[in-house]
């Protein structure tokens, strides 16, 4: 028994077994046929039963899938900045969060084609109350963020997550995806919650936090979609926060999410990966001497890489403009592209509902706003 069980992705001694259980589960069956349209079930269930690691079914199964979902469902991914990354080195990966699922698949696809160690990553086990979707999330190295847990048995959580973190990264040179805040942005406005870094900060032995910090080499992220395939699912939250109302999900909502996240279009997808923050913490390690400030400044630092790295697509300055009934932005995109957007929050948005269609502009406008912020404050 470890005491990571209760969280941890499968062991690859493992694997084979859970993938077996699995093999005739209608939802396995559903994946592969996606991914596999042409074959023959029978020669696909060979290939699970045959696969006895991790990485073989990542590479050969949701490798696979990820393509077929970029050929379906976008106009391609780009990345940019991966070729600061050292091969066989653990990183820790700290990104914006947009999609329950593409974020961090993406970004393992990003890793596997530059031949780079690809990710444990976090997932919230609010997403994996079925049994077949913790197996496949096992199955694809994820390990369990424990939600709506009372203070106490939270900060155990928490403290047995960070021990688990530090062990992949610092041991098993494995590296970790975990997002800046919990649960997605909703709102377009990104932002790493200090709460983040504090749980990160328990699973350090270091006299000093910053050194720890430098040991498990961060790395910020920013992962951007043209199109947000679950926009108009967003809106009933927003709605509420807007209103001061308490939100409360329906019964399937993260089920929904997820699934949407995957088949819906993005048009085009961006991944930067930022630098490996050194001199940063070396500058906090110095300004600041009491581990609050260094947190909530290392927060800064993250936001920063992650605000001036990421891509504005054409809907970000369609919807400034709109928005503001302004034609600021009009060089970046062209009359099509215009009517193209406007068609999709006709489609998705009640437009007598002033309230409602100003937090979906809002939702694609934030990006603009926030990196005009960056840009002007350096």
């Amino acid at each position: 028994m470890s005491k990571f069980d209760s969280i941890r992705p499968f062991y690859d001694a493992e694997v084979n077994e859970a993938i077996c259980n699995s093999v005739n589960h209608p939802m396995m069956k559903a994946i592969m046929d996606f991914t596999f349209p042409d074959v023959d079930d029978t020669i696909w269930k060979e290939q699970l039963k045959r696969t006895h690691s991790i990485r073989d079914f990542q590479c050969n199964f949701i490798y696979q899938s990820v393509q077929k979902v970029l050929q379906k469902s976008s106009e391609g991914l780009t990345t940019s900045g991966f070729e600061k990354l050292e091969k066989n080195t653990s990183y820790l990966f700290i990104s914006n969060h947009r999609d329950i699922i593409l974020d961090t698949s993406l970004l393992n696809v990003s890793l596997f084609d530059h031949g780079l160690v690809m990710t444990a990553s976090a997932i919230g086990d609010n997403l994996v109350k079925k049994d077949f979707l913790k197996t496949l999330s096992r199955l694809n190295r994820n390990f369990l963020v424990q939600r709506g847990l009372p203070p106490r048995e939270l900060l155990e959580s928490s403290k047995l997550m960070s021990e688990y973190i530090g062990q992949l990264l610092l041991r098993e040179n494995r590296s970790v995806w975990i997002a800046q805040r919990e649960g997605r942005t909703k709102d377009g406005n990104d932002a790493t919650h200090s709460g983040v870094l504090k749980m990160l900060g328990m699973g350090s032995d270091e006299p000093n936090l910053i050194d720890y910090f430098k040991k498990i080499k961060i790395v910020p992220v920013s992962i951007s979609y043209e199109y947000d395939p679950t926009d108009a699912l967003k809106m009933p939250q927003l709605m509420a926060e807007a209103n001061a109302v308490k939100y409360i999900k329906e019964k399937n909502e993260d089920f929904i999410t997820l699934i949407s996240g995957i088949i819906g279009q993005k048009k085009r997808i961006h991944i930067h990966v930022g630098d490996i923050l050194e001199k940063e913490l070396d500058y906090i390690s110095t300004e600041f001497d009491n581990s609050n400030k260094q947190i909530q400044a290392l927060a800064q630092v993250i936001d920063d890489s992650i605000l001036q790295s990421y891509k504005l697509w054409p809907t970000n300055y369609i919807a400034y403009d709109l928005l503001h009934k302004s034609e600021t932005y009009k060089d970046f995109y062209t009359e099509n592209e215009k009517s193209l957007f406007e068609r999709r929050l006709e489609m998705r948005i009640d437009e007598n509902n002033p309230q409602m269609m100003e937090s979906f502009l809002l939702m694609y406008a934030n990006p603009v706003v926030n990196k005009m912020k960056y840009e002007n404050a350096v």
